[in-house]
């Protein structure tokens, strides 16, 4: 399952992170967001321990969304050393999500 992340702990979460981190921006009423949801929960498992997965609810929490610029959801930053390496923007296939976090792991 992916870890919550709120405009609270993204410094301790994300940003103090010896490891990668994917943050997945989103929302309940998003329809495209509820359908990368899953995928989602299943990189945290299967990166479990070598990748921080987690979610941030736009609804919830607008100053890390904003400091961003995240304008569409859903969206996935992959951070590296406190820095967004890469990005998504909206659906897009289980695989290219996988290869996107296998890719940190190299860096």
């Amino acid at each position: 399952m992916a870890l919550a992340v709120k405009d609270s702990n993204f410094q301790e979460i994300v940003m103090a992170s010896d490891k990668p981190v994917v943050v997945d921006f989103w929302a309940p009423w998003c329809g495209p967001c509820l359908m990368i949801g899953p995928i989602i929960d299943e990189m945290a498992t299967k990166y479990e321990g070598k990748v921080v997965v987690s979610k941030c609810n736009v609804d919830e929490n607008s100053v890390i969304p904003m400091k961003y610029r995240v304008m569409n959801i859903p969206t996935l930053l992959f951070f590296k050393n406190g820095e967004v390496v890469d990005k998504v923007v909206g659906v897009v296939p289980k695989k290219e999500i996988d290869n996107k976090i296998a890719s940190l792991l190299e860096k």
